[in-house]
């Protein structure tokens, strides 16, 4: 799924690596050169369920199946709508197919290089008048290397992986204007990093009911939970020991919304709802000597939530249309605690952190000329806001022998931004869009270097991006061209601290990506993806580089009939070298070369 976004200039995790060989926590989903650590900024939602983890905050992208998706929405900026308390750098809405896109039963099988594999399958019956998708996805490999040859010991392993998960979905007509959608997901993802031993994995439990109403009264009503639970072990790079079991984080995130469409004329399309979600985790975790036993045993946790009321309306003048919306948010982080024992339970330091509560307001404001069948034009200006995760502030993490600590007293960021664009349609099926922004976020929450060897999760007085985005879109016959392009220059604002004026953490200036396909109505089809992202830094004070990147992929399918598909696929062809780690020289690296082969079959 990561690998799908990646075709968004702009989209990007912490680091650069995909599901397979990252840590799972640092897999949090910004745009516009917002980053600076690994938290989520965007806010990422599935039929209107936000998918971010309740205690990290990270996207769990392995237990999504593309192939069970009609649509996924990009919008760059901050948001207003619901859920919009997060969605300082934009808003990625996915969302599930309806039973029209979905065949009876569909099934996928892959085979790798690394010995991988992967097999989906879908089963979609009808349910009366409504109907059933059961889906279910697995996949797994020996892993690549992702330790330089020089740097690889007898300890060094590769990055192999081992995830599936399971979903249901249930759409069933209440009458002819209201409907009841349910939906449920239980994932597992299993992955070892860099050495024999450092194994994590992250596992969850979700569900969701909405109903929807398609009345002249619209009304989108939506409730659900989510269960998660993540360990991790860290090996030393000197000793090749367990220094650290992040054994057990469980957490729990409830939330729902109520969002109210009133008729009240063709011309307006009025939105009045509210929204809440509540947070709560705990982590549990033990430091170990060289010799193998405990030294320290550590809990930390606490509670957050927000609740905010939201309005918008969209209202259509002829050729102009105005957008505007609000939202007032009252947000608390509570019962904050970090504890720090011996192995034999003596204290080390208990620390219990005051509660912190405040109302927020965002705003969202737009306009949209179309000067004519051929050109359009659009502005908008938008505030917003996000609070620190549990993580951010309870939990330390160690990328040996790099440690960060937590910070209780993070304040919540804040979003100011602008931008304008052009929408041009020169011909038919092309289409070409740019756009200027500039954003400001305020008290942005980066990991700020302290020594060689410590950091620590600080407020900063800001990140401020200016850019452009580009992207294009062209059909002629058989033949299709996607591309889209990212330049942003961000800053941190730091005023007397060495890293003022620098460039965040792991945000590149250029990324890139392009598609051009082959694809008539029938028989063989085929495109090549290539994907640039330029230099990044691994820390705030610039010290390591992370060079730029040139991969291409391609696939290639052939019908052998109306039901049976065979596909054969290749990621980064020309087996660049893609680093995604760089700590004083010791460096991980991406995926290289990998072949894939395989068959869907859809009836």
């Amino acid at each position: 799924m990561d690998d799908v976004l990646r075709d968004v200039a702009g989209f990007q995790q912490f680091r650069r690596s995909d599901s397979r060989s990252a840590n799972p926590s640092a897999q949090g989903a910004t745009l516009r050169a917002l980053g600076g650590n690994a938290s989520t900024r965007t806010l990422v939602m599935l039929d209107g369920v936000p998918m971010a983890d309740p205690f990290f905050g990270y996207i769990p992208f392995s237990a999504i199946v593309p192939d069970r998706l009609s649509t996924i929405r990009v919008t760059r900026g901050g948001g207003v709508g619901a859920f919009g308390a997060g969605a300082v750098a934009g808003t990625i809405e996915m969302e599930n197919a309806s039973r029209a896109d979905l065949p009876e039963f569909a099934g996928s099988a892959y085979y790798g290089s690394h010995d991988s594999s992967e097999m989906s399958a879908g089963f979609t019956p009808d349910l009366g008048s409504g109907f059933l998708s059961l889906s279910g996805r697995w996949s797994r490999g020996d892993g690549f290397q992702t330790t330089p040859q020089s740097q690889r010991v007898a300890a060094t392993v590769p990055a192999a992986y081992d995830n599936w998960s399971v979903g249901v979905r249930a759409v069933v007509p209440v009458s002819s204007n209201i409907e009841l959608q349910a939906r449920g997901l239980v994932f597992r993802d299993f992955r070892t990093l860099r050495f024999a031993g450092a194994d994590s994995s992250n596992q969850g439990q979700d569900a969701s009911i909405r109903l929807v109403t398609r009345g002249p009264w619209k009304v989108d009503a939506l409730a659900y939970v989510q269960a998660r639970n993540f360990s991790n072990i860290v090996i030393s790079s000197s000793s090749f020991k367990k220094t650290l079991d992040q054994r057990d984080t469980p957490s729990t995130g409830i939330g729902g919304k109520i969002e109210v469409r009133p008729p009240v004329g063709p011309h307006h399309v009025l939105r009045i709802g509210t929204d809440t979600r509540f947070s709560t985790g705990d982590m549990f975790e033990d430091a170990y000597l060289t010799s193998g036993a405990v030294r320290e045993r550590r809990h930390a946790g606490g509670d957050e939530s927000t609740t905010g009321f939201y309005i918008e309306n969209d209202w259509t003048l002829g050729s102009l249309v105005l957008t505007g919306g609000a939202r007032a948010d009252r947000w608390s982080i509570s019962n904050g605690f970090y504890n720090n024992r011996s192995a034999a339970g003596a204290p080390i330091l208990l620390a219990a952190f005051p509660d912190r509560s405040g109302w927020k307001a965002s705003f969202r404001a737009g306009t949209l000329l179309h000067v004519n069948d051929a050109m359009a034009l659009r502005f908008a200006g938008y505030t917003g806001f996000r609070l620190p995760t549990l993580n951010e502030l309870y939990r330390p993490f160690v990328v040996f022998p790099i440690k960060t600590d937590a910070n209780a007293n993070l304040k919540p960021e804040q979003l100011r931004g602008i931008e304008g664009g052009i929408e041009l349609s020169p011909a038919a099926n092309t289409h070409i869009s740019a756009t200027v922004f500039y954003n400001h976020l305020g008290d942005a929450i980066a990991n700020v270097t302290l020594d060689p060897v410590s950091r620590q999760r600080q407020n900063v007085d800001a990140i401020e991006a200016v850019g452009i985005e580009l992207t294009a879109n062209a059909k002629l016959d058989d033949f299709s061209l996607s591309a889209s392009y990212a330049y942003t220059d961000s800053k941190v604002k730091a005023p007397g601290r060495p890293f003022d004026g620098l460039r965040p953490a792991q945000t590149p200036r250029h990324s890139a990506s392009s598609t051009f396909a082959w694809s008539p109505r029938s028989g063989p089809s085929a495109s090549v993806t290539l994907r640039y992202i330029g230099k990044q830094y691994e820390d705030d004070m610039q010290t390591d580089v992370l060079p730029d990147a040139f991969t291409v992929d391609a696939v290639a399918t052939l019908p052998l009939n109306r039901h049976f598909l065979l596909t054969v696929r290749g990621e980064n062809l020309f087996d660049a070298t893609v680093v995604t780690r760089n700590a004083g020289g010791s460096m991980d690296l991406g995926a290289p070369r990998i072949l894939w082969i395989g068959a869907r079959f859809a009836y």
